[in-house]
């Protein structure tokens, strides 16, 4: 299968694209000591796999690969990322996809998603764009949703390695449990509708707006 390699730089905590600046909200639990310890984050951790992560990157994916207008998805995920950090997060990662997918996977999908981006018709968020170079690569839509959630998770358990801080070993404790909460979401995503885009629990947003106003922080979201 020649897309598996490429899926693998796709996905690899190595690609540049900022993730390692964002922690997308677990911050403000930390700094209230509600996340302190490797069991803490679990549980914010599974709670953002099967909340965020489900109702709104993966599920555009989804619609992505079952032909929704890129343009269209783009619009929604604006609208639905009610967090102003959060929206820039995402626009910001997806950008340097963006940039790095024309150079190393170029494609007329990807192209027309950036010129739509450049032209200020849309804003280019991350899922889309990874959902674009997957797509243009042949990636199973199953195998495309398990590599960007894992991603996302891994890079999360990253920075909360170095936030709270956690051993090296807890985090790879983390991932292991977070595996089956990813297979339990791809699973969730195949019967999801339309109308469950973006239905996302109110504590992870409150927490993500409140982060903008944290007094110190090491994280940009």
């Amino acid at each position: 299968m020649t897309y598996q390699l490429a899926l693998q730089q796709l996905t690899d905590s190595a690609l540049p694209t900022g993730a390692f600046a964002h922690s997308l909200g677990f911050e403000t639990y930390v700094e209230r000591g509600l996340v302190h310890d490797e069991e803490s984050f679990g549980v914010w951790l599974a709670a953002f796999i099967s909340q965020q992560l489900t109702y709104s990157d993966a599920l555009a994916i989804r619609f992505l690969y079952e032909d929704v207008p890129v343009a269209e998805l783009d619009a929604l995920l604006t609208a639905q990322l009610l967090p102003r950090q959060l929206r820039e997060a995402s626009t910001k990662m997806g950008g340097r996809l963006l940039e790095i997918g024309a150079e190393i996977f170029p494609s007329a999908d990807l192209a027309e998603y950036r010129k739509l981006v450049g032209s200020g018709r849309a804003a280019g968020h991350q899922p889309l764009a990874f959902a674009v170079v997957a797509r243009s690569l042949n990636v199973p839509l199953p195998e495309a949703l398990a590599a960007y959630l894992f991603a996302a998770v891994t890079s999360l358990t990253q920075n909360a390695v170095r936030a709270i801080p956690l051993g090296q070993n807890a985090g790879q404790r983390i991932l292991r449990k977070a595996a089956d909460g990813v297979a339990a979401a791809i699973e969730r995503i195949s019967h999801l509708t339309p109308d469950d885009f973006g239905a996302v629990s109110p504590g992870l947003e409150i927490s993500q707006m409140r982060h903008e106003r944290q007094r110190a922080r090491m994280f940009m979201s």
